[in-house]
């Protein structure tokens, strides 16, 4: 039987233990991560925290609630929001951070517990949400895979191994792959 809206915001305010994500009606525990999952959410968080202004930008890393639909909510590896957006939920405690506008940035790093999830279950949901930007970076192949939103609503997917990449949603801003890449070299 699926979980509705308010059984999960019920379950996540009474249950903090564990992030639990909930998709089309069925609960899912985000399962711990390697340590090259970490990193690579960790630092590709940092490296934009660094470049956005937060009167304009916040970021989250593995927080924050996405939500499409009656009963689907994920919790981004990355996700960058409008600060309006999160200043709007200040000051409301015991309530939880959902945001239901399309954001600039979703990033998820695929793991061997998540990998097939993120791409066959979030990553259609968060096109449909229209999220302007989707990565997925994978710490092993190193390579991102990015899907950025076009005029026409759809999207094009290009592949990057290397380097320094612009983010086509945020004016300005880059991610040095090299950097997060280095990371597994040590």
């Amino acid at each position: 039987m699926p979980i509705s809206d308010q059984t999960y915001h019920a379950l996540l305010l009474d249950e903090p233990e564990g992030p639990w994500e909930l998709h089309d009606g069925e609960l899912r525990e985000k399962p711990g991560m390697s340590a090259e999952h970490n990193d690579a959410m960790t630092y590709l968080g940092f490296q934009l925290a660094q470049q956005l202004d937060t009167n304009v930008f916040r970021v989250r890393i593995n927080s924050g609630h996405v939500h499409r639909g009656a009963t689907t909510y994920y919790i981004p590896d990355v996700c960058v929001l409008p600060a309006p957006l999160v200043i709007a939920q200040h000051g409301e405690p015991g309530t939880l951070e959902i945001y239901e506008a399309p954001l600039p940035v979703v990033a998820e790093v695929w793991s061997v517990t998540t990998g097939r999830y993120d791409v066959d279950a979030k990553l259609p949901e968060y096109q449909r949400r229209g999220d302007k930007e989707i990565w997925r970076l994978h710490p092993y192949e190193r390579s991102v895979r990015a899907w950025r939103r076009q005029p026409d609503g759809g999207y094009e997917e290009s592949v990057y191994r290397g380097g320094i990449v612009p983010l086509a949603s945020l004016a300005g801003v880059t991610i040095d792959l090299d950097a997060i890449f280095a990371l597994f070299n040590r």
